[in-house]
């Protein structure tokens, strides 16, 4: 829509006519392309990073006879009740040693690790037969190869669940990003809607044609990923 049809009251549901170049005065106005990249690229690596410190650990924890079993898993799980906030001043002060200020690895690594990811895991492992993993043990299964072969295709659906609301809460990430990020070529796509959202006030039109272009992967993940994502909520509900 143009700005005055969305100024108007009562507001228009239906468009009289499509504007297509508002989208093309958002890629003018900022550098959305380097931005969405951004997005998509960091959200993906702490996915990753999240999928396996959890599926490695959760392994630990479950498969293998360690000491101190249960108390290192009620720390994981105190890690969860910790405030986010109280996190931000320790991790942007070890980031400042690392020199990871306004790097891809300052927006990555401290959020490569997920309590909550560690204990969904481990509750689908604890469902797994162990007899399963003793046979293969016996036939000369190593760790890795029966995580990779075995577990890891059986709990598909729960790391589809997890990767989702991995992905979903890492894309939509913005106080961090603005905290360590100082220069427009590693900003992510939140940063660059809000920068929008300042300098153009008096043009709606335009903030919510780049609202529209950062929810378009969100709305295409969840199309192509729903049937993953009901078998991961519902599996195990009925024996």
């Amino acid at each position: 829509m143009t700005d005055a049809q969305l100024m108007r009251f009562p507001p228009m549901l239906v468009p009289q006519e499509l504007h297509f170049e508002n989208f093309a005065k958002v890629l003018d106005a900022m550098p959305l392309i380097r931005q969405f990249f951004n997005s998509i690229f960091v959200a993906s690596a702490i996915v990753l990073g999240v999928l396996v410190t959890s599926v490695l650990a959760a392994y630990v924890l479950v498969f293998l006879n360690i000491p101190f079993k249960n108390v290192i898993f009620g720390i994981i799980m105190l890690t969860i009740l910790v405030p986010t906030e109280s996190l931000i001043v320790p991790k942007y002060l070890i980031l400042v040693d690392l020199r990871w200020i306004n790097s891809y690895p300052g927006l990555i690594v401290p959020f490569v690790a997920s309590g909550f990811g560690i204990f969904l895991m481990r509750q689908f492992f604890l469902s797994f037969p162990k007899e399963i993993y003793e046979a293969a043990r016996i036939d000369g299964c190593g760790h890795l190869r029966f995580v990779l072969t075995i577990l890891v295709p059986i709990v598909r659906p729960a790391l589809g669940v997890l990767g989702l609301y991995t992905f979903i809460g890492s894309y939509n990430m913005y106080f961090w990003p603005l905290l360590v990020i100082n220069t427009p070529d590693m900003q992510t796509l939140q940063i660059g809607l809000q920068a929008l959202n300042s300098s153009e006030s008096t043009q709606p039109s335009l903030i919510y044609a780049g609202a529209a272009i950062a929810i378009a992967p969100m709305l295409v993940i969840f199309y192509l990923f729903q049937k993953s994502i009901v078998r991961g909520l519902t599996s195990g509900a009925v024996k």
